[in-house]
């Protein structure tokens, strides 16, 4: 049985992939930053026939949590095959003119120090079991129709982790595979439950990125946008 840690993991994306790689049969670790809301997901999870699943405090923006964490995977989950780095916040969506260095500094911290405290920290038990780690992000291009600067400046940081992490396991020779996957435009709490046109469910979203993790294929440094292929 394979075992996936993803952040995030009680509502969402991150509870969307927790139950479709739960009924393919995987381990699922959740973290959460809420022990509350850890424990209904898992009991949510439960009641859908998903029987092997656990949750872990992880609150990316206290570095404390995240040593904690990662010394909780390697004596509880050592076998873990599967990082999916989830867990982000929106951070301000005003002008770049107007941002506050107080929300940018609270939004890199989660969306990029946080998150590469824990990847770096997990390195050696993913290694040992051949596994990888897959980032949920955004392209970060120049769009004038959708502009939040701290959340693209963090996720930003998250594309180049992943972009010299893959180039340094290949020149390390590591048993390691990253790679970036970004969902589209779907409804989650992070928009404020949006729904439009384009947009698409958790589920849906979910369903896709399950697809690539067992298609058998080495994704290595890729940026997998799957929007155009939800239906």
């Amino acid at each position: 049985m394979k075992t996936a840690l993803i952040t995030g993991a009680n509502k969402g994306i991150g509870f969307a992939l927790a139950k479709a790689l739960g009924k393919k049969e995987w381990h699922i670790v959740i973290g959460a930053r809420n022990e509350e809301r850890a424990k209904a997901a898992v009991e949510k999870l439960q009641s859908e026939g998903i029987q092997q699943v656990d949750s872990i405090l992880i609150d990316l923006s206290e570095s404390a949590t995240i040593t904690q964490a990662i010394n909780t995977v390697k004596t509880n989950f050592a076998k873990l095959d599967l990082l999916i780095n989830n867990a982000g916040i929106p951070g301000g969506h005003g002008s770049s003119l107007e941002e506050g260095l107080d929300d940018l500094q609270a939004t890199m911290q989660v969306n990029f120090f946080g998150t590469f405290q824990l990847t770096q920290g997990l390195l050696p038990v993913l290694e040992k079991n051949h596994g990888r780690i897959v980032n949920i992000t955004i392209p970060t291009g120049p769009n004038p129709f959708w502009n939040p600067f701290a959340y693209k400046a963090t996720k930003a940081a998250q594309n180049v982790m992943t972009q010299a992490l893959a180039i340094d396991f290949d020149k390390e020779k590591k048993d390691l595979e990253i790679f970036s996957v970004h969902p589209g435009p779907t409804t989650t709490d992070l928009n404020g439950n949006m729904t439009a046109e384009g947009f698409h469910t958790a589920d849906d979203v979910a369903g896709k990125i399950t697809e690539l993790l067992l298609d058998g294929t080495s994704h290595q440094g890729e940026f997998l946008e799957i929007y155009s292929e939800l239906k």
